[in-house]
């Protein structure tokens, strides 16, 4: 089981995604993602399997949650950085978002 100290280990932030692309050599669909956690992390990469739910176009300008000490993760021949959050829903992955727009790298609490 998992201990409270064990969560605080996460360093979890808002980010800004900036650009998003197709990722065609993912095993499983995927985009690629960048995303801007503000000054103090910066622009940081990120695999995400959220195909079902959004559509590239809508992707650039939406504020998400991710892990951003992770170590980094190869996938296919893109390296991800940073875990992106999401819910596993009946339509497909969700983006877990603040409910109001805040500063990025604005950290969770």
């Amino acid at each position: 089981m998992a201990t409270f100290e064990d969560f605080m280990k996460l360093d979890i932030r808002v980010g800004e995604i900036i650009k998003a692309e197709e990722f065609p050599k993912a095993r499983k669909p995927a985009y690629k993602l960048w995303v801007d956690f503000g000054e103090e992390i910066g622009v940081k990469k990120s695999s995400a399997q959220i195909t079902e739910c959004y559509r590239i176009e809508e992707l650039v300008g939406k504020q998400v949650m991710g892990v951003v000490n992770f170590p980094p993760r190869q996938v296919a021949d893109f390296k991800s950085e940073v875990l992106v959050l999401g819910v596993y829903a009946s339509q497909g992955v969700v983006l877990i978002q603040p409910e109001q727009p805040v500063q990025k790298g604005d950290k969770l609490g």
